[in-house]
């Protein structure tokens, strides 16, 4: 791979890529959980918590994510 591709990858924020990926994930497993008829009826507020937990520690992983990169494009513009 050239130089210019891996500068073209590295640029490129893929652990938000990732986050996203996760909470797609996190929306289609909750939509094939999702209560029926009969289940008991905590079952949609344990799910709805649990999904929104999820993608809300997604997020905050994503947010804690950004400083690190700020300081790494500092680091690598020094160079």
């Amino acid at each position: 791979m050239s130089r210019n591709a891996l500068e073209h990858y590295a640029g490129f924020d893929w652990k938000a890529l990732g986050y996203i990926t996760s909470i797609v994930s996190v929306l289609f497993l909750g939509a094939t959980a999702w209560p029926k008829p009969g289940d008991p009826a905590w079952y949609l507020p344990a799910l709805i918590i649990g999904m929104a937990t999820s993608v809300l520690g997604m997020g905050f992983r994503y947010l804690a994510h950004i400083p690190q990169k700020k300081k790494i494009s500092e680091k690598a513009d020094r160079r």
